[in-house]
């Protein structure tokens, strides 16, 4: 188990393995599983490929059977950790588990013993896993029960990274995911308050709209009580200086108007699940915001909730994010109440217009705007030198 911050080498090291592996089991199969086949697409087959290149290797890539065959081999499957039923019908010598812990740990459990059945074309077939740690999951439950042996390395082991890597991420994540995401420790990443940089005095402001402001509106849509998070920017920092509810998308329009009169730069950040809502029959609910002529930014489905979190509190911790709390009361009491739920995910609350209704109105218009750049994807094709 090789456990390490994100572009220390840890899946190039995987890739090397398997294709040592793979020679010297030549009549025998081996396996690579990944949590998404997007991932097995854009990183581990490229990453492969590279590396037999260089290796000078001869190789026939079937990328519709996700597989690679090897001249007087067979093959090496790619196989996906989110669709556990699906691994049946072969042997293995070996297996590679790359980036456990984005799994859920329900499903990464179900995976394992599945690939522990498949794993059985040679005695003593091994198998490896590589991740970097999000919080006490899989990975550390696996870690602590004396069966694998366990390697740590850290981001800035890689002596092939460039140093404006790793100060990217000391840009990008607030410090408690410092130590999981550069130096492969478990750390809690779920407990308390979500926002928990958030403070009521630290982060007040009297700063309200001006008749030239350009706004940004971030919204949740409900039923019975859609909430919209009204921010300016100044400096190059987000100041919530308004916020409203509505009854659905045709009030939500009516309300810009009303309130925003002389204002013609307006943005919205609505949920992405605006495209399937229906507040008219013939139109989606970001249909109909588009219709009215306001600007919209909105991705066909939204990004992680994680990201969204880690973009408001780094925003937070370093003092950027303002909020005015006698016009925005229930975004800071959002802030200040929220905690994360018993499976580690921000808690829901019942009925409309509740406090994750105001977080979410408010994170969408953050991360899109000053969310972390680098997805996962990048990162991981970072990881070799």
């Amino acid at each position: 188990m090789l456990v390490a911050g994100f572009g220390s080498g840890k899946s190039y090291a995987g890739v090397i393995k398997t294709i040592i592996q793979k020679l010297k089991h030549p009549q025998h199969r081996v396996a690579v599983y990944l949590p998404t086949y997007n991932l097995i697409r854009d990183v581990s087959l490229p990453i492969f490929t590279e590396a037999l290149n260089n290796l000078n290797i001869k190789f026939k890539l079937n990328k519709v059977d996700k597989t690679i065959t090897i001249p007087n081999n067979s093959q090496i499957l790619f196989r996906t950790l989110s669709e556990p039923e699906l691994i049946i019908g072969y042997e293995t010598a070996y297996s590679w588990i790359d980036e456990a812990d984005l799994v859920p740990k329900d499903k990464m459990e179900l995976a394992y013993n599945k690939i522990l059945g498949r794993n059985r074309s040679i005695e003593n077939a091994l198998i490896d896993t590589t991740s970097t740690p999000e919080g006490f999951k899989w990975l550390y439950e696996q870690s602590q029960n004396g069966r694998w042996h366990v390697i740590k390395a850290k981001t800035t082991d890689n002596k092939f990274l460039p140093d404006s890597y790793i100060a990217q991420l000391r840009e990008q994540y607030p410090e408690e995911l410092l130590a999981a995401y550069l130096n492969g420790e478990f750390v809690n990443l779920t407990s308390g308050s979500v926002y928990s940089h958030y403070d009521r005095f630290t982060h007040s402001t009297d700063r309200t709209i001006r008749p030239k402001d350009a706004l940004h509106i971030g919204q949740d849509f409900n039923v019975g009580g859609c909430c919209s998070s009204v921010f300016v920017i100044e400096d190059n920092n987000p100041i919530l200086v308004d916020e409203f509810t509505s009854a659905d998308t045709y009030d939500i329009i009516e309300q810009i108007k009303l309130r925003y009169p002389r204002h013609s730069n307006i943005t919205m950040y609505p949920d992405a699940s605006g495209y399937q809502g229906k507040t008219n029959a013939s139109m989606s609910d970001i249909e109909l915001l588009q219709r009215s002529g306001l600007n919209i930014n909105a991705p066909k489905r939204n990004g992680k909730v994680a990201d969204r979190v880690n973009a408001v509190n780094l925003l937070l911790q370093k003092n950027r994010f303002k909020v005015n709390h006698k016009q925005c009361p229930n975004v800071a009491r959002a802030l200040e109440q929220q905690a994360y739920d018993s499976s580690g995910q921000p808690e829901k609350f019942a009925g409309a217009s509740t406090n994750d209704d105001w977080n979410d109105s408010m994170g969408y218009f953050l991360v899109r705007v000053f969310g972390i750049i680098e997805q996962r994807v990048a990162r991981q094709s970072l990881s070799f030198g």
